[in-house]
């Protein structure tokens, strides 16, 4: 069930968990940094397949925290990927939750996350081209 007024997650479905009591903060909601994290799983999930192999995560440039999330929450992560360099990519990540009572969605949290292709020993490297790759 979709709140009306949003149109919906954008890009592709990375990851989906659920809040618990362990990840709250003194006021009862969930520590923006748990979510930073969940958020960070799945840009990088989405990057890493964009990448074909390793990534680090080497910014966030924006992060908005637009409402809480509660225990109980369902949260799902969705990312696109934004810009691609030689070596880095960006992906926008959204959050959204699932309300544990009401079942209603929304969106929590955006950010854009930027990674970094690496080889085996933690050097960057080249993205491979684009052609052949299936869909992100």
């Amino acid at each position: 069930m979709t709140d009306q007024t949003e149109p919906g997650p954008h890009g592709i479905a990375a990851t989906r968990t659920l809040a618990m009591p362990a990840d709250t903060n003194p006021n009862g909601d969930i520590f923006g940094g748990w979510l930073m994290a969940q958020m960070d799983v799945a840009g990088s999930l989405i990057a890493r397949e964009r990448a074909g192999g390793r990534v680090a995560t080497v910014a966030v440039d924006a992060m908005a925290f637009h409402l809480p999330v509660r225990v109980g929450d369902v949260v799902s992560c969705h990312g696109l990927v934004q810009r691609e360099g030689t070596t880095s990519l960006s992906v926008h990540v959204e959050a959204w939750v699932q309300r544990h009572l009401s079942g209603h969605e929304q969106m929590v949290t955006e950010g854009t996350f930027v990674y970094v292709a690496i080889d085996g020993n933690g050097a960057k490297r080249k993205l491979p081209p684009v052609s052949g790759m299936g869909p992100l």
